[in-house]
């Protein structure tokens, strides 16, 4: 007990004095979550406004890929992302396996499903109540995606909250093709698996007051994006 309260007066301590080591993490984990954030939105985004107002063939296929890929397990898009970068593999030739950038790839491909998911959800939904007007007045496909995401930009960044949500807390794929090398691919999640192993619960704590912090301001955000959605409407 005594080294358990030890450990969180020193992770407080670490916390209040902005450790150097915190905020490298802490700095680093941002700047892949976003980075992949960013990304992943651009395509996304025009993703779903694109299920949303085009009927094709494989519409239904692509949709449900989409929903499967939602619960791709995080550790075996690690593997995948590991194959393709490695010495042997078709995009070894770049050196990219044990970079942040790597990182950032595998965190692209975990969360656009998500998000495209939930962005189809949303606009689907505003497309039912445009689709008249924007129909009668003979609009491109291009225009009425526009105006989608332009309209329902509010509920599009509920659903990058919730894909940088699932991103900033991964772990397995990180870790798998990141290494969690020390200066260079350590992010919150890794760094707290690795100081927990290691017994340093000091660290670990600190680093995961952060990641809890992260994930609250998140979801508040989230929350309440929703509800003064729901206010506008009415």
């Amino acid at each position: 007990m005594s080294d358990l309260w030890g450990g969180l007066s020193q992770a407080f301590y670490m916390l209040v004095s902005l450790d150097a080591d915190l905020v490298e993490i802490t700095l680093r984990s941002l700047q892949v979550t976003l980075t992949a954030l960013v990304i992943a939105s651009l395509i996304a985004l025009p993703l779903g406004a694109l299920l949303a107002v085009r009927r094709f063939r494989i519409r239904r296929l692509t949709i449900a890929v989409l929903n499967a890929l939602m619960g791709l397990p995080p550790v075996v898009v690690g593997l995948i992302v590991y194959i393709m970068l490695s010495r042997s593999g078709p995009f070894g030739v770049f050196g990219l396996l044990f970079t942040p950038t790597a990182m950032i790839i595998a965190q692209v491909i975990i969360i656009v499903p998500l998000i495209a998911s939930i962005a189809h959800q949303a606009l689907r939904e505003l497309w039912s109540d445009y689709h008249d007007l924007l129909i009668s007045m003979n609009t491109t496909h291009a225009q009425r995606m526009k105006t989608l995401l332009w309209d329902g930009r509010r509920a599009l960044l509920t659903a990058a909250l919730a894909g940088f949500g699932r991103a900033i807390g991964e772990v397995g794929a990180i870790m798998v093709v990141g290494g969690n090398i020390d200066h260079h691919t350590r992010v919150l999640t890794t760094a707290i698996a690795l100081e927990t192993g290691k017994g340093d619960f000091a660290l670990a704590l600190a680093l995961g007051f952060v990641l809890i912090a992260i994930a609250i301001a998140v979801n508040l955000v989230i929350h309440w994006l929703t509800q003064t959605e729901k206010e506008g409407r009415w």
